[in-house]
C-alpha cells in the first residue's frame, strides 16, 4: 500500500488531484495529513478537524467506475467500509445519513467527499477524500459531532484505523466489480432513519416523507404523504433532524 505522509496541507483531494494530473499514481495510494487546513466537504462545506487527533487522508480509486451513471456505487461501497471497519473497533448505533455522513446515534463521525475526473481514454479516476473523527473529544462549537474515542472513552491507534477502512474497502471495490450487490444491501440497512417519518426541506418548502431508499445513481426516494414517491438530488433537499 503505497502511503504518502504530510505533516500540514491544505487538502489531501487537492494534493491526490494534482500528482494524477502530472505522473502515473498507483491505483489506492492513499495521502494523509497530520492536519488539514482546507478539508473539503459536501457542497463546498469546510471540514474542520483538531490536528493529529483524527484520520484525514485521501484514496486514488481506478479501474472501478465503467461510466459516469455509475458513480453512488463507490459512495455506497466507502461507506459501508467505514462503518464495518468502526464495528470492528467496538463502536455501536452507527448508520450513513444520505449521502455519505458516518452518524452514531444523531452525531457525526465522519464523511466522505469523492471527486471524479474522466481521462482522454475514457478511463474514470475517483479521488475519495475521506475525514473521520478519532481521538478527538473537543466538540463544543459543534454540538452535532462526535468521534470514535468519544463513544467507546479509549484512543486509537490511527494507523491501525486507517489500515482496516483501506482494506474494507478493497474488498467492497473488489465485489462490486465482480458484480456482487451485497455492498448495496448493506448500504440500506444502514441507511439513516429509513422507513421512518421524518421532516424535510424543499426550495424553501417542509414536509414530511418516508426514506425508501437510493437510486443507482445517488438519488434519494422519499415516500411522500400522498403515496407518491420522490427522487432528489444532493442540492435539492435537505433533512431536518
Amino acid at each position: 500500500m503505497n502511503i504518502i505522509k504530510l505533516s500540514a496541507i491544505n487538502s489531501t483531494n487537492d494534493y491526490l488531484k494534482k500528482r494524477t494530473s502530472r505522473q502515473h499514481v498507483e491505483n489506492f495510494t492513499i495521502v494523509i495529513a497530520n492536519h488539514q487546513t482546507e478539508g473539503k466537504g459536501q457542497i463546498g462545506a469546510i471540514w474542520n478537524s483538531e490536528p493529529g487527533k483524527n484520520l484525514t487522508f485521501s484514496v486514488l480509486i481506478k479501474d472501478l467506475l465503467q461510466d459516469i451513471n455509475s458513480i453512488f456505487n463507490l459512495n455506497a461501497a466507502v461507506a459501508v467500509s467505514i462503518v464495518q471497519a468502526l464495528k470492528a473497533f467496538q463502536a455501536d448505533d452507527l448508520s450513513i445519513k444520505w449521502p455519505n455522513d458516518i452518524l452514531a446515534g444523531n452525531k457525526k463521525l465522519g464523511g466522505i467527499l469523492i471527486e471524479n475526473s474522466i481521462k482522454n481514454n475514457g478511463e474514470i479516476f475517483s479521488i475519495v477524500g475521506i475525514g473521520l473523527n478519532v481521538n478527538q473529544t473537543d466538540f463544543a462549537a459543534l454540538p452535532r459531532a462526535s468521534s470514535l474515542a468519544a463513544l467507546t472513552g479509549k484512543e486509537y491507534a490511527l494507523d491501525v484505523l486507517l489500515d482496516e477502512i483501506v482494506q474494507n474497502i478493497k474488498r467492497n471495490v473488489a465485489a462490486l466489480m465482480n458484480g456482487d450487490t451485497a455492498v448495496w444491501d448493506r448500504y440500506h440497512q444502514l441507511l439513516y432513519k429509513k422507513g421512518m417519518p421524518m421532516p424535510f426541506e424543499s426550495r424553501g418548502k417542509q414536509f414530511m416523507g418516508i426514506i425508501k431508499g437510493v437510486t443507482a445513481n445517488g438519488s434519494l426516494e422519499v415516500l411522500l404523504e400522498d403515496d407518491t414517491v420522490a427522487t432528489y438530488g444532493v442540492r435539492d433537499i435537505q433533512m431536518l433532524y
